[in-house]
């Protein structure tokens, strides 16, 4: 066949042809009267070798290595072909991300275009002072997807860029709740921890409160601790066991029985949190750092019932947790006085 047909037939144009003619990748094998290139049946099969190799993304200088050396083993070359395909998508999806994240910013000019992109690019800043300040240093006016802001929020670990970012999502005024609610259901604990302490920091946003309410049952007792203490704040009783644990375990426990306190300001719940107290001061497994914290605990609630219990506790067995009972109790004597 002619190079016209070969072309017709095979959809590789004419250029590309003698292009593979030139670098001798596939070469006609005749030649007619009139000197043109003539393609035999096994010329043809190698331009489609050449082309399925083409496909895979092999480089023209590695198609010829590939079909000339008989040596040649594909699993190498096919493995850096998967990495290098993994790094473009890669690329390619953080551009994706990016593009997504300008265009959810609905700029009005390319002013807002390039200023957005400035804080994508200080964010990805190694420097975490410069991440820090692309984030504070954001001129007024320019809206920031909540998106943006949320993501960053997940993968940052510096604790003062973090900060600031909450800060930001916070005033965004987006809808940065679903995107760290994804950030809830990671395997990474470190990324829950961060999605759980940003949506505790925005709990009066839409559907905070059902991501912190599922979080109450995170196998991590500090994304449990930071749930239970944002719900317990805007009055959820549902908090209460993870308080009443966070006082046992000595985590954020001040907090906790802080918390405690404000719930108990519902009679309703007063008598539920106390009792918890005080059948975790009777469990055989509390030692008598605990059974002090406990008993602070019940320090913060309001309400003779507690009082009660304070009393009894200052002539108990463990003297350390009597001298703090006897404490509390008579600067709650002098309060009622």
């Amino acid at each position: 066949m002619l190079i016209g047909e070969v072309a017709r037939h095979s959809g590789v144009s004419t250029r590309m042809l003698r292009h593979y003619d030139a670098l001798g990748l596939v070469r006609p094998t005749g030649r007619t009267v009139g000197g043109y290139r003539e393609y035999s049946a096994e010329d043809v099969r190698r331009i489609f070798h050449v082309e399925s190799l083409r496909s895979l993304g092999l480089s023209l200088k590695q198609i010829g290595r590939a079909l000339q050396d008989p040596a040649f083993t594909p699993s190498a070359l096919v493995g850096d072909l998967i990495q290098w395909t993994e790094d473009r998508l890669r690329r390619e999806q953080e551009l994706l991300e990016r593009l997504r994240a300008v265009d959810a910013a609905e700029p009005t000019g390319w002013q807002d275009v390039l200023r957005i992109v400035e804080l994508m690019q200080g964010l990805d800043s190694t420097s975490p002072a410069r991440r820090q300040q692309a984030v504070l240093t954001r001129p007024e006016g320019v809206s920031v997807p909540a998106e943006l802001l949320a993501g960053a929020v997940l993968s940052e670990s510096d604790p003062h860029v973090a900060g600031a970012l909450r800060w930001a999502l916070a005033r965004s005024g987006g809808d940065g709740v679903a995107a760290l609610a994804a950030g809830m259901a990671s395997q990474d604990v470190d990324i829950r921890r961060r999605a759980v302490l940003a949506i505790a920091g925005m709990a009066e946003a839409p559907g905070a409160a059902a991501v912190l309410a599922d979080a109450l049952g995170d196998p991590d007792a500090t994304v449990r601790g930071q749930a239970a203490l944002a719900l317990g704040r805007r009055g959820v009783t549902a908090a209460v066991p993870a308080l009443v644990g966070m006082v046992v375990e000595g985590s954020h426990d001040v907090d906790a029985a802080e918390v405690l306190g404000t719930l108990s300001q519902d009679p309703g719940c007063a008598d539920r949190i106390t009792t918890a107290l005080v059948g975790q001061l009777a469990a055989s497994t509390a030692d008598s750092a605990t059974r002090i914290r406990l008993t602070q605990a019940l320090f913060e609630l309001p309400g003779s019932t507690a009082l009660e219990v304070l009393r009894r506790l200052a002539h108990d067995d463990d003297r350390a947790v009597a001298l703090v009972a006897s404490a509390f109790v008579g600067v709650l004597d002098k309060r009622s006085s």
